[in-house]
């Protein structure tokens, strides 16, 4: 029986194939089994480790009241929210809350599970904030997207996440960091 010798060239493109291959397969399951385009699902959320900092609780609301913060403080701050809407992030801002008033930031019924929000104490100073960076500006603002902020002219500030639990209407409270609101998260 005579045998064959296999060129280095052929073996060369045998395995490169393969490799390619195998990098294909794998980002097709990624995007297919892995990375399932559901708002409740980890993925679709920006940061996992985004919770919310001291002086901020959250409890469901009054049906159909949408997203709602209220500023348990005694200083006036700014409000930012940061939520996806058709598989794009979207920041707004801002609203002036008041000391001890209640402001609706998203009116109806709330689509998502998971939006975010920086706010920032006007009297005293201060922020409340997270790990979740997103676009913002220093006059009112919608900015769509969340990348490459400063390259567009904007800010970047840390947002911290707001879990709803997919309920349909969800109330924030701020209050000084020592201090918590009524109900808890």
């Amino acid at each position: 029986m005579r045998s064959r010798t296999v060129s280095p060239w052929f073996r060369k493109a045998v395995v490169t194939g393969s490799v390619v291959l195998l990098v294909v397969v794998g980002l097709a399951a990624w995007f297919l089994f892995i990375a399932p385009d559901s708002e409740s699902s980890a993925q679709t959320r920006l940061l996992a480790d985004a919770g919310a900092p001291a002086g901020v609780s959250g409890q469901q609301s009054d049906p159909g009241s949408g997203l709602r913060l209220c500023n348990k403080t005694g200083s006036r701050i700014g409000v930012a929210i940061g939520y996806k809407e058709n598989r794009e992030w979207v920041t707004e801002g801002w609203w002036n809350v008041a000391a001890g008033a209640c402001e609706t930031l998203m009116a109806g019924p709330l689509v998502g599970r998971f939006y975010y929000v920086y706010a920032v104490d006007y009297d005293q100073g201060g922020i409340w904030g997270g790990k979740a960076s997103m676009c913002t500006r220093d006059k009112m603002f919608t900015i769509r997207g969340i990348e490459d902020c400063v390259a567009r002219g904007f800010e970047k500030n840390g947002f911290f996440e707001v879990d709803t639990g997919e309920q349909k209407s969800w109330t924030v409270q701020l209050t000084e960091p020592g201090e918590t609101g009524t109900g808890g998260k």
